[in-house]
């Protein structure tokens, strides 16, 4: 695209120059260029596209609906797209996840999800300000998200906007103790209204992962002190973990939970906050003063709604599960050619979730590897973001094993010419 755009792009350094490619069409896995490339999605645009690009349901589906009710006030009016889809919700989650709450991203979730927590104790006479999160964390770039993630290089220059919170220290593998201790610590002393997780799988701090049995016992911990548990499955949630839920693996059902991006199989900005009764029952009176007091102009739009209907009837209808687990299975074996064979370390995997480190010594989000590898995987047809030094892939489902392998070949090539 020409240099003289005057779109600025997200988490983008325009005085890098990068080449930024015009994409006119999508399919599958595939992205295609302007100047006719094919570009591998490897990264599912941002980790939201679940079953492929302009899935033919989903696009049926939101045509369908722009010709019937494109958007209507939310606020006191109801449309059968967000009945339907809350509906299908509940009946595929966590019973005890009675209530359903839209919005427009995993930032407004979390966001959400936040008021919800601090309401429920307002409301019921208990008024608690304190936040709990897990350290490394992201929930979003909203003012709420970026107070409840990691302070650093993303959130610096805003911090005399963001509320504090305490930090539980990451359960790194043997050092899961010292995590539980300090959240223990943290309830007993009192005054906390929540703890907020990205359950078994930190996404933008590193693609960093923690065992199901750690998640059930912060949850057990949460619970002996009375301090709600919330759940951010935005990035985790629909099938990325091998379970259609992260929190499935620990046997956990959180107070609130966070669902977004593939919500709509990725094909439409949509979110949702999900809670239990007690949460929706502290806003619930004859006091106009109680209600929840958040909303935003494009609430359950309905054709984002048609979307998620239909990705809800993908999951019903198609095994979605085993293509995770077959997907999963063969980046396991590509991961572990290329860990042999290059300087590798802490390869990980959930789900068709993998990571791996290159052992360099300039590490971090800002690590100049990380932007000559992207460099690298660009000039191969990939579309891979690496997080500073750590390289990691989260496809579409419907990726094959041509693709697949081409997204080895290129990592293999581009270590190689950049180490």
């Amino acid at each position: 695209m020409s240099k003289r755009s005057p779109v600025w792009h997200p988490f983008h350094q325009h005085g890098l120059e990068e080449t930024i490619p015009l994409v006119e069409r999508a399919d599958g896995a595939l992205l295609y260029t302007e100047d006719g490339r094919e570009v591998i999605d490897a990264i599912s645009s941002w980790w939201v596209t679940t079953h492929g690009h302009n899935h033919p349901a989903i696009v049926a589906a939101i045509q369908e609906q722009a010709a019937r009710l494109d958007q209507l006030i939310f606020a006191g009016w109801t449309h059968r797209p967000a009945e339907d889809l809350a509906r299908g919700l509940t009946a595929i989650m966590p019973p005890e996840l009675e209530h359903v709450f839209f919005s427009d991203s995993g930032s407004t979730a979390v966001e959400v999800a936040l008021k919800m927590a601090l309401g429920f104790w307002s409301n019921n006479g208990d008024p608690r300000d304190r936040i709990l999160v897990l350290e490394h964390s992201y929930h979003g770039d909203t003012i709420g998200a970026m107070s409840v993630g990691e302070r650093g290089v993303f959130n610096r220059a805003y911090s005399p906007l963001l509320f504090d919170v305490d930090t539980i220290p990451f359960p790194h593998a043997g050092r899961e103790d010292a995590t539980l201790s300090a959240l223990e610590e943290a309830c007993r002393v009192g005054n906390v209204a929540a703890f907020i997780v990205e359950p078994l799988v930190l996404g933008a701090g590193g693609m960093l992962m923690y065992s199901a049995d750690t998640l059930r016992e912060m949850r057990v911990i949460c619970a002996r002190h009375d301090v709600l548990f919330i759940a951010d499955e935005v990035m985790t949630g629909w099938g990325r973990t091998g379970t259609l839920l992260a929190c499935e693996q620990a046997g956990v059902t959180p107070d609130i939970m966070c669902l977004a991006k593939g919500l709509t199989g990725g094909s439409m900005p949509l979110a949702v906050t999900m809670a239990t009764a007690p949460i929706y029952d502290a806003h619930y009176s004859t006091d106009r003063s109680k209600l929840f007091f958040h909303s935003s102009s494009f609430t359950a739009n309905p054709i984002a709604c048609a979307a998620a209907n239909a990705n809800l009837a993908i999951w019903r209808d198609e095994p979605v599960l085993d293509r995770v687990a077959n997907l999963a299975s063969r980046e396991k074996a590509g991961f572990d050619v290329l860990a042999a064979k290059h300087p590798i370390t802490n390869l990980r995997q959930t789900g068709s979730i993998i990571a791996m480190d290159v052992d360099v010594s300039d590490t971090g989000y800002l690590a100049d590897i990380g932007l000559k590898m992207r460099e690298g995987f660009f000039a191969r047809d990939i579309l891979l973001r690496p997080l500073g030094n750590t390289i990691y892939l989260m496809p579409p489902y419907c990726i094959t094993e041509g693709q697949l392998g081409q997204i080895m070949s290129a990592i293999d090539e581009t270590l190689s010419e950049v180490l």
